[in-house]
């Protein structure tokens, strides 16, 4: 991991605080989709969040077709990402690390991309390989795994791409036994399928056909999960769960408070994928915690979601409002000696 200060103008390294003073600390995640920001300072035995800062950028729109990070895209990118370092300074981070993920890997102009953002905004990205993505997720999240014994898999449906991480838990400790990343996110997986068959009269053959892609992108992965299944537990992290999460609850809008750590019984799930499947644009779009922002991608995360109940078949999923920012503040706090 490559230590930086806050902001990349002037270059300079790790800033060193007094142990009297608060450490204020900074995560950023531009992935494919979102644009994603915390700070915050450490808590008894956690940290409390002082700012926060989330946008939709569609960073990877139409890279699947290009290779490139479109203008347009990287240009709503720059304008969130401004947003973050004008944060960043009001709130005088002290330590911070920025990083960026699937469309900024794949994409032929994504180093070009992240000088462009260091100019206009200060904020240095780092480019981070998916063992690091997946680490992070499953950092930020394993708490709100269900107590119990067995193997357990963590999963984050991204906007390029997805990481599964199936872990051990000795004395509440997690260890990664194994991880896999797969090529299909919300955003690659809709534009593999083509809108206008998700769209069509057809969805529904559509959607089986995303689900089947996705199931056979998993097939290595799989060979290298225990046979032995026993108290078995799952836990997601991303919009696609917390999304089908509300759509479950009923919530007139999203409520992070009742969704983050939430149970929610597979068959429940499998039945809210299936109805937001035979949906059209305007019946998924008018769900109050889907709405138009959601409505074009929701489909495919279902179908990704479906696929991962197919090879981990626990009783329950575990919804995770949280994820690889909350995983970059735990690691920095951590080696600074904050007790998490």
């Amino acid at each position: 991991m490559r230590e930086q200060p806050a902001l990349a103008k002037p270059p300079q390294g790790r800033l060193q605080q007094p142990h009297n003073q608060r450490h204020t600390y900074g995560a950023l995640d531009l992935g494919t989709n979102n644009c994603r920001l915390l700070i915050a300072r450490p808590s008894d035995g956690g940290f409390t969040v002082i700012d926060a800062f989330s946008r939709i950028v569609r960073l990877g729109d139409g890279l699947s077709q290009t290779g490139k990070l479109s203008d347009d895209a990287m240009d709503r990118a720059v304008a969130a990402l401004a947003v973050c370092g004008e944060k960043l300074r009001r709130r005088n981070v002290s330590l911070s690390r920025s990083v960026a993920t699937e469309a900024c890997r794949r994409a032929a102009n994504g180093r070009k991309f992240l000088e462009r953002v260091r100019n206009e905004t200060g904020i240095a990205l780092e480019i981070i390989e998916p063992a690091e993505e997946a680490r992070l997720a499953m950092l930020g999240c394993h708490k709100l795994l269900e107590p119990g014994e067995g193997p357990a898999l963590i999963f984050d449906i991204g906007g390029g791409s997805t990481e599964l991480v199936l872990i051990d838990q000795v004395s509440g400790t997690p260890k990664i036994r194994s991880w896999w990343s797969a090529p299909w996110g919300v955003v690659s997986l809709t534009e593999s399928e083509g809108r206008e068959a998700i769209e069509g009269e057809d969805r529904v053959r559509a959607y089986k056909r995303m689900r089947e892609r996705v199931r056979r992108s998993f097939d290595q992965f799989e060979a290298m999960l225990p046979r032995h299944r026993a108290g078995i537990r799952l836990l997601g992290t991303s919009g696609t769960v917390t999304t089908l999460a509300s759509v479950h609850l009923a919530l007139p809008s999203y409520d992070r408070r009742a969704v983050d750590g939430l149970h929610v019984p597979i068959e429940a799930m499998h039945a809210i994928s299936t109805m937001i499947a035979e949906m059209d644009f305007g019946e998924r779009a008018a769900l109050p915690c889907i709405g138009p922002d959601r409505a074009d991608l929701v489909v495919a995360g279902c179908a990704i979601l479906e696929a991962i109940l197919e090879i981990w078949p626990a009783e329950k999923l575990g919804v995770a409002d949280r994820g690889i920012r909350e995983g970059i503040l735990r690691s920095l706090m951590a080696r600074d000696g904050f007790v998490l």
